[in-house]
Parts: C-alpha cells; structure tokens; sequence
C-alpha cells in the first residue's frame, strides 16, 4: 500500500505554507484497503506502544485486522473468519489485555457470539475463535464493549436479545486463567420481556464515577424510545442515583426509583442515537438530548441535579421535526452532543442538524438558559479529511478516532472511508459506488 505525506503540499497549495498555518492538519495519510461503500459499519483503531492495528471489513465484507509498527508504512493482514452483510449494527471492536493479547469482537446483531483472542501477544496471525465466554446469555448478542474497570478489570458488555426485549451483560476477564466469568449476579438493566435499555457509556468521568445514560425502547421501531435516564458507579458493581441513593440490580423501569431524568413518553421525539453525560467546570454532570417540544419540533434540551430534582432547560428554536420510526439503522438527522466547559460561565454543546448545519448551542453554566449559537474557532479536522472524494449520489465521509493513544503530544490518528447512508440494514436498490479507500489519517495540532 502507499504512504502520502499531505500536510506540506496541502498547505502549500493553499498558500499558507508559513507558520500561519493554524489548527489541525494532516502530516500523513496511508493506505491501507479498499473497503464497501455500499453501506456504513463501524471500524476499530488501536494504537497500543509501537504497534497500530485496524479491524475492518474489506471490499469482500470479510472481516480483516491490519497491523504495523509506527515507523512502517507497511500493512500485515489477517483475514477472520466472519463476513459481515449489510447491516450497520455489526461493527468491530478490539481491545488489548495485560498479557499484550488482542481481543475482537464484532459482526453481532442478534446472533450467537462472536469473539477472537491472539494466543500471542500483539500478532494478528495467532488469533483463534472463541466460541464462548461464560456460555450464558450468549445467544443473541449485540453492541459489543470493551473497557477497564475502575481498578483495572478488562471487561466486556454487550445486549443480550433484541430491540424491545434485551438485557445488557458484563463480563470480567481473569487474566490467570484465560478465562472469563460474569462480573455481576444478574443483568445491568432488564427489560423484563417488555423492553430493552439503549444506553450511552458507562464512561469514567472528572468526579471518578462512571456515568451512563440511557432510555427504554418498547418495540424494534425507533419511535418507541421513551424516560431517558441515568446513573452512576465507581466499580460498575455497585450502582447509585445521582442523589446517591443504592440502586439494586438488575435497573427496571418498574422497579427501579430515582434515575429517570426526563419521563418523556414513547413517541416522544428521543432517540438511541442520542442522550450523553457531560459535566460543567464544576464536575456537575448536566446530561443532554433531544425530544419533541409542545409544537412537534425536536429540540436539544440540557438537565442538571438541583435542589433534588433535574432541571431541564430547552436550549434550541428548530423549526424542524425529524419524524424518524421503523426498525434497522436509520439515517441520522440530528445529533446532539456532550456538553463542554467553554469558560466565561458557559457550556457549548455540540450539534448537527439536517436543516441548520452544524455548530455549538451556547448555554449559561447556572441557569441553563440558551444563550445563542457559535462557530468552532478552529477547524476539528482538516479539510482534505472530510472532503469527498468519489462523485457518486448520496456518499458521504466516514471516519473512526483512535480508542489508543498515539503517546505523542498533539498527535493524533484516524481513519477515513466513504459509503453510502444506512439503508435499514438492507442491501441498497440500484448500482453501488466502487470499494472505497480505507486510509490511516496521522494529525498534528500546529
């Protein structure tokens, strides 16, 4: 594969080769496989040490992992033996142990479980098929997880069972025995055969709690979600309100009191895509989403804790109603992201919308009150990233960040593809757009 070094002939181009160049702009861009543009599915980037690796699906659905050293442009590939269809749910995740072995798992959307595990630290070529982790509940899984617990533990989460009828599952892996076991005695959340919980995190946050954000959703129809609501633990076995209050296990709708931020009702305007945990200059957490005001327009909405109860502040005026509904992954046309500290008494918080672009929704820190919209001072990523390059009707850009680190300050890495829009997990009608270009994007700040 070829390596192309941009930044220089990019900024050239434009004029600014001086040290007025400001932002973000690509020092190296490399090729590493053509993949389907025909439908989006989520890719994993690792940087661990000296070592990247990338899992993907190629032109053939076939799911691969690439591996380099950082000061090689050169690509080793190991195909796996899976093949993913057209259903954007089934992306690929990966995650490394303390042995330095790589786990995988991905190409899940209701199916039986499917996981791989390097038998050699770090080498894509010893990976094997593991075809059970505890052998319960592993059946119909979906949304596969890795991370660390607040003492270290390498775990993994995921949905057992379906849209409108699901309970997520954790498990603990022990590094001694190579083996795994369930990490709690019952589900984190049960919908009780009636429901499933969509959940956003958990993400460890500045006050050393993992936070979690989530709402029910009664059916396979995106319009069934409904009560977004939260909490919070420091061990992911112990759970709490954000009042404080111990929460038993499994979290139920029925049962489980304090954590509904938000009772909006199914039909509601909310959706999965959507719903996060940010937190103030304070640490407070001030959770946001999107749901439809008292006209039928959606709205972005922020909440925080006060005097024992949520205040929730709409902070948008969108004259637009997204009228999303049905089952399989739906194409986007509003996000609402986390809040940020932004200084002088104020939060940003992140949107894009079909109708009125993209910006940050300014908001005071206090009262929540909106407080107008404002531009990103600096680009988040450079130009030639997001720029198209197929002509094809309806492609657009897709990227994944690195959920490594690149252990350079200022340095970061990507990758950057191109498909078509979600189709309901549907292969699309007509002809399809060539394989793209799956491409490795290395950024530094200047």
């Amino acid at each position: 594969m070829k390596s192309t070094s941009l930044a220089v002939a990019v900024l050239c181009a434009l004029g600014v080769c001086s040290a007025a160049a400001a932002g973000p702009v690509v020092a190296e861009s490399l090729d590493i496989s053509r993949v389907e543009a025909g439908f989006p599915v989520g890719f994993c980037l690792l940087t661990h040490g000296k070592r990247q690796y990338v899992a993907y699906y190629d032109a053939e659905h076939r799911m691969t992992v690439a591996s380099r050293t950082l000061d090689s442009k050169k690509w080793k590939y190991q195909i796996l033996p899976s093949r993913v269809g057209w259903d954007s749910h089934n992306s690929v995740t990966m995650a490394i142990d303390d042995d330095g072995c790589i786990h995988l798992s991905g190409n899940m959307h209701c199916v039986p479980l499917i996981y791989f595990r390097t038998s050699k630290p770090g080498d894509i070529t010893s990976f094997e098929r593991i075809k059970a982790m505890t052998g319960k509940n592993e059946k119909r899984c979906t949304y596969p997880n890795f991370m660390r617990g607040g003492s270290g533990e390498f775990i993994y989460h995921y949905r057992d069972g379906g849209s409108g009828n699901g309970n997520e599952i954790y498990n603990v892996y022990d590094h001694k025995t190579k083996a795994w076991r369930k990490l709690l005695d019952t589900p984190l959340t049960d919908g009780q055969g009636k429901m499933n919980a969509y959940m956003r995190g958990p993400s460890l946050g500045p006050d050393g709690y993992f936070h979690m954000t989530w709402m029910w959703r009664d059916t396979p129809d995106c319009r069934t979600n409904h009560d977004f609501s939260y909490a919070r633990t420091k061990d992911l076995k112990h759970w709490e309100t954000i009042a404080g209050q111990p929460i038993k296990l499994p979290i139920t709708l029925s049962g489980t009191k304090g954590v509904i931020i938000d009772p909006v009702p199914s039909g509601g305007g909310i959706i999965n895509v959507t719903g996060s945990a940010g937190f103030d200059s304070k640490k407070r957490v001030v959770a946001s989403y999107h749901k439809f005001d008292s006209e039928g327009n959606i709205q972005a909405y922020v909440a925080r804790f006060i005097g024992g109860k949520w205040r929730i502040s709409c902070v948008s005026d969108w004259d637009y109603r997204w009228n999303f509904h049905g089952g399989g992954a739906i194409n986007v046309e509003i996000r609402v992201g986390a809040v940020i500290p932004a200084g002088d008494g104020k939060l940003h918080l992140p949107y894009r919308h079909i109708r009125h672009g993209q910006g940050l929704l300014v908001i005071d820190e206090e009262t929540l009150k909106p407080l107008g919209v404002a531009k990103p001072k600096k680009r988040s990523l450079p130009i030639e990233v997001t720029k198209r390059e197929s002509a094809f009707k309806g492609i657009g850009v897709r990227t994944a960040g690195d959920i490594g680190k690149s252990g350079r300050p200022g340095v970061r890495y990507m990758l950057r593809w191109e498909t078509l829009g979600r189709n309901r997990d549907r292969k699309p009608k007509g002809p399809l757009p060539k394989p793209s270009m799956l491409r490795l994007i290395k950024i530094v700040n200047r």
